[in-house]
């Protein structure tokens, strides 16, 4: 039995609004009901366990209510911090479960489906993999004097989410203390000793955390370009991600 939580504790004060980030309209939709969509869209098997603010749960029900939605979904407590939202994530599922978890941003309602698939899929056989793309901006190395100085952007990769995990293997992780160098799900698997796999991820796959995501994001619905949400269309946007970057994405500009 598969598994996926999604991290949605946003106040949205980068926002500059009184609204947490994750109930904010887009298309005339709650961004979170867009995000748990996409995953019942790939599969209606997955558990889906929403991570909300004990405070802000009442609102999101009124918000369910308002919208008429009513796909089946576990709430859990946020934590005070995202490792603690986790980890109150990972306590709702049985310490017996077996099969695969995926940590997922709750602003993140673009990923598509083919990405979802692929990651579940690798998951299942290498027990821990995120989706990344390449990085298309020149990089500097910001340290020392001066204005820092230029890295090679083929060794880097920008990393998204869903991230997804074998279920043992990430309680195990996550029983750590939480650490500074924890910037994301997969750190807490590697600092317990585990590799993480690459996958390609989708362009789409923006976070939406400030004004102009928000405006983004609704051009991306007005115009047509978010991903289509067809379940099963495998490697529409690629496979299993080698460590270097496409040819045609130089390292220039």
């Amino acid at each position: 039995m598969n598994y996926v939580i999604i991290v949605a504790g946003g106040k949205g004060l980068r926002m500059g609004n009184d609204t947490p980030k994750q109930f904010l309209p887009i298309g005339g939709k709650p961004v979170l009901m867009r995000t748990i969509e996409r995953f019942y869209q790939y599969s209606k098997e997955l558990n889906v366990i929403v991570v909300l603010p004990r405070e802000q749960q009442a609102q999101w029900r009124t918000l369910c209510e308002r919208h008429h939605f009513d796909l089946a979904h576990t709430i859990a407590d946020g934590g005070s911090t995202r490792y603690e939202s986790c980890q109150n994530g990972l306590a709702a599922i049985p310490d017996a479960a077996d099969g695969v978890v995926g940590f997922h941003d709750g602003v993140r309602p673009f990923v598509s489906v083919e990405v979802i698939e692929r990651c579940f899929e690798t998951a299942r056989a290498e027990k821990a993999v995120i989706p990344t793309l390449p990085v298309t901006d020149t990089l500097r190395h910001v340290g020392g004097q001066g204005g820092g100085k230029n890295v090679l952007r083929s060794e880097y990769r920008i990393v998204q989410t869903p991230q997804v995990f074998d279920i043992a293997l990430a309680k195990r992780a996550f029983g750590q203390p939480d650490q500074e160098s924890f910037t994301d799900d997969a750190s807490v698997i590697e600092a317990c000793g585990h590799s993480v796999s690459m996958v390609d991820g989708n362009r789409e796959n923006i976070k939406i955390t400030t004004p102009f995501d928000l405006v983004l994001a609704e051009a991306m619905l007005q115009h047509g370009q978010t991903p289509h949400a067809n379940a099963g269309e495998k490697g529409k946007c690629g496979g299993k991600q080698s460590a270097q970057e496409p040819a045609e994405a130089d390292q220039r500009g």
